[in-house]
């Protein structure tokens, strides 16, 4: 066993942890019964940008789990609210990206640049926001790069340049910014991990604080290093992106590294365990 870390609250990754695609992974409904059992929070944050909270707690239900909405925390989300703080209310924004950020976007109070096609020489807006989506098309990109280059704030959700699917990995995010980079000579604002706005998020939802959090992911490069930048402790799955031919070369390295949530289920029940043991032994001894 390795050494153990504190677990009092977890930050948990979705995509190649939870499930691939619609597959979810062996042991998900007795993971989240030992997280309830245990008392230990958590906090579901993905980098997906697609769906609404909503979304993500009805497709746990078809998976055999209940979970609030209030758990879920999307980059979608992390990204409106941070723009929020910053915008005012019927700020213009131009969106590439699903439903999920669309949705979020016009719930925080952002006015969105709607176009059929190529929004036109004179267009401007004051952000062009993107995520992921399976439906981009060239004058959606064609647009956002003229935006950018006329003013326009360039905003990502998440860098995540693949995502695990059941036919391997596909393009992300991160794919669709290098399209704009390459395009404007522009560097995004990132929002979503591992950039720090958005475990800031998940702590205060947790009302937690980073020594006594992990955050458990399958990305060295998004989930553990924005953890480590955090101050979070980190574990990182093998069910997902990395494999352990990857840490061996790699600077990044978490606390803890196991197969999957059965491993980790596990980890939790033996932690939970030698706690109460050794609880049991000082009281003992104060007799």
């Amino acid at each position: 066993m390795q050494n153990m870390i504190p677990t009092d609250n977890l930050i948990l990754d979705m995509d190649g942890v939870l499930w691939r695609g619609e597959q979810p992974m062996p042991g998900l409904p007795d993971f989240f019964a030992t997280l309830r059992r245990l008392n230990i929070g958590f906090v579901l944050a993905t980098n997906n940008a697609t769906k609404v909270a909503s979304q993500y707690t009805e497709k746990l239900g078809r998976m055999g789990v209940t979970v609030p909405t209030e758990a879920i925390l999307t980059s979608a989300e992390a990204t409106a609210e941070h723009l929020q703080e910053q915008y005012a209310p019927g700020t213009t924004a131009y969106v590439i990206g699903e439903s999920g950020l669309r949705t979020t976007m016009r719930q925080k109070g952002f006015e969105l640049l709607e176009a059929d096609d190529f929004v036109g020489a004179g267009a401007r807006t004051e952000l062009v926001v993107v995520g992921f989506t399976r439906h981009v098309c060239y004058p959606q990109l064609a647009s956002a790069a003229h935006l950018i280059n006329n003013g326009a704030r360039f905003v990502g959700t998440n860098p995540d340049v693949t995502f695990p699917a059941e036919a391997g990995f596909m393009p992300g995010a991160g794919s669709i910014l290098a399209f704009l980079r390459a395009a404007t000579g522009q560097e995004p604002t990132v929002i979503g991990k591992p950039e720090r706005a958005i475990f800031m998020e998940a702590l205060e939802r947790l009302d937690s604080t980073p020594e006594n959090t992990a955050m458990v992911g399958d990305r060295l490069e998004t989930d553990i290093i924005g953890a480590q930048a955090a101050g979070l402790h980190t574990i990182l799955l093998l069910s997902g992106v990395t494999r352990r031919a990857h840490l061996d070369t790699s600077d990044v390295q978490p606390d803890l590294v196991l197969d999957n949530i059965q491993a980790l289920t596990r980890y939790l029940n033996h932690r939970h365990e030698s706690t109460a043991l050794v609880a049991g032994e000082r009281t003992d001894g104060n007799r």
